[in-house]
């Protein structure tokens, strides 16, 4: 069977995604087969593979970095909060199950043999496969059922490297508390650690990485330095905020695009091509006065369009929506922000509320449907061609005389649809900012050369490069290799 490391982290946000991707790309690059995988994944940011699967975002991205297509075995458990402490569990990329966090745990026995299943599957396919973690792998109170961490990495003997966010401070308490509260069994696959989002002179570093060293007997195999504009796909909605502009505008106004930043958020994805347009300002919105100025507001996807959309009455930017679209301004609804901005909204599968007003901007109406649909369907608009993806319950259905907008409807500046990734269509993209423009009365002109599946490729590369360039890579490859080392010490009270 071939090699396998697991990527584990300190806390939620160290950078395992990143990391993983980067050794993914770096592997790539020496023309080794590789795949990612992450046992369990909790994230409201997905995407569909191309049989129809449902996995999350991070192992989209990471199969991206290893050149390969996703697949559902990437990412065999992929949990969907939709808050009151319940999430959506998708297996193999299926929903099966609504779950709380007590009522899921007598699943997992079995969901780890699925995991460990198709953990076997990619290692019979590919030379190596990249684990990732989820979470911190010591969190002593889930331990007993873990699927995703040591738990995996005791059952298949994972060779084990430490992720700590340096950036966030007491990154050496982090890392030896990580290995001191884990027992001895998992202490002895934890090989060694990397540090992630240094600033400044790395000598600096140097005394307490030779400390840490001793206290633990495992070696640090790389301080990855802090690196801006990368951007990649993150799981976790507690990352987003406002995105650095790519550049100066093109033309002669910037164009201000506010997302409305719902407590429930999912595929926010979906506006990083946005946000990789010069002269395109994105930013995300919590209050009503943060749309005023706004040339566009964008209502995006979210896994609760109900509870969604009375948090959107209750906070008052239902009504700066309204005034927006009465303004004649540009309104843009993917997915559960389409299902709010239609006239009414049967529901008796999600949020089982029955029959709720909309926002009533769109000739449209919502009626949830038991299975989710999941497709990656292919149409044009504003005369360019458009491939997307889409994952929902709600179906909604377009009034004969509505002006046609992909598969949703447009109304004077108000536009809806479903599919997720339309935006990153770069004709379509450049088309639909100009009509945004127009309808604003900006001077903004789109640059005719922005390529975002080329930016994209170039953020993955350059995380193949912290990798190459700041990493012990001849190290991590022996891990791979031969496992995890023998002899390593146990620490800490255990």
């Amino acid at each position: 069977m071939s090699g396998a490391l697991l990527v584990a982290g300190t806390t939620s946000d160290a950078g395992k995604s990143v990391v993983t991707a980067g050794i993914c790309r770096w592997l790539a690059r020496e023309g080794v087969r590789v795949a990612p995988f992450k046992a369990q994944n909790m994230s409201n940011n997905s995407m569909v593979t191309a049989d129809g699967a449902e996995i999350g975002r991070a192992q989209v991205m990471q199969a991206a970095a290893a050149r390969v297509e996703p697949e559902a075995a990437m990412n065999p458990v992929l949990l969907k909060p939709g808050g009151d402490n319940a999430s959506q569990v998708v297996v193999l990329g299926k929903a099966v199950a609504d779950v709380t966090a007590l009522s899921y745990r007598p699943m997992k026995a079995a969901l780890l043999e699925q995991a460990l299943a198709c953990l076997a599957d990619l290692r019979s396919r590919f030379d190596v496969v990249v684990c990732e973690g989820a979470g911190s792998p010591t969190e002593i109170n889930l331990r007993a059922d873990d699927i995703a961490n040591m738990g995996l990495a005791t059952a298949a003997h994972l060779p084990v490297v430490v992720v700590g966010d340096i950036d966030r401070g007491g990154v050496f308490a982090a890392l030896y508390g990580t290995v001191a509260l884990m027992p001895p069994a998992d202490q002895a696959l934890v090989a060694g650690f990397l540090v992630n989002k240094f600033r400044g002179d790395v000598r600096l570093l140097a005394p307490g990485l030779d400390q840490l060293a001793a206290l633990t007997g495992r070696p640090t195999l790389g301080v990855l330095p802090w690196q801006t504009g990368l951007h990649l796909d993150v799981e976790d909605s507690l990352g987003v905020g406002v995105a650095e502009p790519a550049g100066p505008p093109h033309g002669e106004d910037v164009l201000r695009v506010s997302v409305v930043r719902l407590p429930r958020l999912s595929n926010f994805t979906d506006l990083d091509a946005l946000a990789a347009e010069p002269g395109v300002l994105v930013r995300y919105a919590t209050r009503p006065e943060e749309l005023a100025d706004a040339d566009l507001v964008v209502l995006p996807g979210t896994r609760a369009t109900v509870a969604d959309l009375r948090w959107l009455r209750e906070t008052g930017l239902a009504d700066a929506v309204a005034r927006q679209a009465a303004e004649g301004r540009a309104v843009l609804g993917i997915c559960g922000g389409h299902q709010m901005l239609a006239r009414t909204i049967t529901d008796d599968v999600e949020s089982r509320a029955g029959a709720v007003p909309g926002l009533g901007l769109l000739p449209t109406d919502v009626r949830f449907a038991p299975d989710k649909t999941l497709g990656r369907p292919l149409g044009a608009a504003l005369g360019h061609p458009v491939r997307g993806y889409e994952i929902h319950h709600g179906v909604v259905t377009v009034d004969g005389s509505a002006e046609p907008f992909l598969d949703g409807a447009r109304s004077g500046a108000v536009f809806g649809t479903t599919w997720h990734g339309a935006l990153e269509n770069d004709g379509f993209r450049r088309a639909f900012l100009a009509e945004v423009a127009g309808i604003a009365g900006r001077r903004f002109t789109a640059a005719p050369d922005t390529d975002f599946a080329a930016v994209r490729e170039a953020r993955l590369n350059a995380l193949g490069d912290l990798v190459v360039e700041h990493a012990d890579t001849d190290a991590l490859w022996r891990l791979v290799e031969e496992g995890p080392p023998t002899g390593l010490p146990v620490i800490g009270p255990h």
